[in-house]
């Protein structure tokens, strides 16, 4: 894809000392990081291919804060990219030499939880796990689960609308989310949405979702806790053929059937995994889905025994349904933990399109194809049930040239993905990885009414600036 970054402004540069006098009046002393060395931790996210280091870096506490980051940078023309936990797999938050980075992990508190209408109110700096243990001792969680739901923040979450395993049956973070507080380039402070579904108006908390931080920094968001179910079960099924694993899925979702959960693992995937987290897997199949379903006991059975009658007719070789909580833990840990057992192993991209499910036989068939034609490995893990695909590019990054053909074959799997009638990302957003991959989606008429929106939010385009659309995509909007 040869990511390129934007010629800095060398007036905002050659301004360095004086923009950093400035913000160092707005925040305490310990929350403005200036030096090479501390600069360096924020030069990359989750796309480590590609660095470039920040003009500096603020961390607010407050709101407030923000806010007068945000006003200051508008009327001095400094650029800013937003960070939650720098988890971006698209590179989102990297940032660029004339930019400040601004990063709301610090604010990372429960500000009110009412479990009797289900909603939390959170500082957008808290983890996704850190809401579902602050609501667990009354029976709640937080649905939207990413493989880094330790670790990646709330405000990330809504800038990529996130999803993670168990979106099949509980939805992404836009059906999880009911208002946020939202800092303009301004400074001005916004509440959009409210503590309940579907707030009357213009329905800008979804465009607010997704936006890649372009729009404003999200402080604060108000979202949806959910009764845990009575208890939840996964099965593992194994086939000979990738095919007739991308067939199954089809044909689960296809009955009417919706799993808490269905996952998707090929060979390559399953060795690495089991390898690392000893969960089990089968090591002398093709392919294995990972099929959770929850409920009451009786609930669960019926469920199970339904699932297992439609996989009957795609010869599964193996099939295991979890007797216990430790070996349904075993089984989420491999799956949970695929990027980083994958890391273990070999250099990697992580690919995120999404397809109509009936599709799933042939884009599987064809991402072996488009990877083996450059002499490299890939190992498929994902979302099986929404067609969500995280194809992993296997590489070596010291022999000259493997990453070139890394991002060869994920451009050809992103194309593969809108071809069939799906879309270049799912839930890891544009960032830079796909930006200019977004004319092989959208025509110019799009982008132009794409970029008019963001325009009226961001008149200047200092807010995550080249991301998202090809870097002369200002020039015809």
């Amino acid at each position: 894809m040869g990511i390129a970054f934007p010629t800095p402004d060398e007036a905002v540069l050659a301004r360095r000392t004086e923009i950093l006098d400035g913000l160092s009046r707005l925040v305490a002393r310990e929350a403005l990081i200036v030096t090479e060395d501390e600069r360096r931790a924020f030069e990359t996210d989750g796309l480590t291919a590609y660095r470039q280091m920040p003009l500096a870096v603020v961390l607010p506490s407050t709101t407030a804060e923000v806010s007068a980051i945000m006003r200051f940078c508008h009327e001095n023309g400094v650029k800013v990219v937003a960070r939650g936990a720098g988890t971006s797999l698209a590179g989102g938050a990297i940032p660029q030499a004339d930019a400040i980075v601004l990063g709301v992990a610090k604010m990372n508190r429960v500000l009110e939880v009412d479990f009797a209408n289900r909603y939390a109110r959170v500082e957008a700096g808290i983890t996704n796990l850190g809401i579902s243990q602050a609501v667990a001792h009354e029976g709640f969680f937080y649905a939207p689960d990413p493989s880094s739901q330790l670790a990646c923040t709330i405000a990330g979450n809504i800038a990529m609308n996130s999803g993670g395993a168990h979106c099949l049956k509980y939805g992404v973070t836009t059906n999880n989310l009911l208002g946020v507080t939202l800092v303009m380039l301004d400074g001005t402070v916004a509440s959009i949405g409210g503590d309940h579904l579907d707030s009357a108006g213009y329905d800008l908390l979804g465009l607010v979702t997704g936006s890649e931080g372009q729009l404003g920094i999200v402080t604060e968001a108000t979202v949806r806790i959910l009764r845990a179910a009575e208890g939840a079960r996964p099965a593992l099924f194994g086939f000979a053929r990738v095919e007739d694993a991308g067939a199954c899925t089809a044909a689960i979702i296809g009955a009417g059937i919706i799993p808490v959960a269905l996952e998707y693992m090929d060979k390559p995937a399953i060795q690495i995994c089991e390898a690392f987290a000893h969960a089990g897997y089968p090591l002398d199949v093709e392919a294995m889905l990972i099929v959770e379903v929850e409920g009451s006991d009786a609930e669960i059975d019926d469920m199970l025994r339904r699932i297992v009658a439609i996989a009957e007719p795609f010869h599964p070789t193996t099939i295991r349904v979890s007797q216990s909580e430790a070996e349904s833990a075993a089984i989420w840990k491999g799956r949970k933990s695929a990027f980083g057992a994958t890391g273990r192993v070999a250099d990697y991209i992580c690919m995120d399109g999404t397809i109509p499910t009936g599709q799933l036989p042939h884009v599987l068939k064809r991402i072996g194809e488009i990877a083996s034609s450059y002499g490299l490995g890939v190992a498929n893990v994902f979302h099986a049930g929404d067609g969500n695909l995280h194809p992993l590019v296997m590489f070596d990054t010291n022999k000259p040239g493997e990453m070139e053909k890394a991002e060869a074959v994920g451009e050809e799997i992103l194309k593969l993905c809108v071809e069939v009638g799906g879309c270049l990302t799912g839930e890891h957003g544009v960032g830079i990885e796909k930006r200019d991959l977004m004319t092989y989606q959208f025509n110019a008429v799009d982008l132009a009414q794409q970029m008019r929106v963001r325009g009226v939010f961001d008149p200047l385009w200092l807010l995550n600036p080249a991301k998202v659309f090809p870097l002369d995509g200002r020039l015809v909007a």
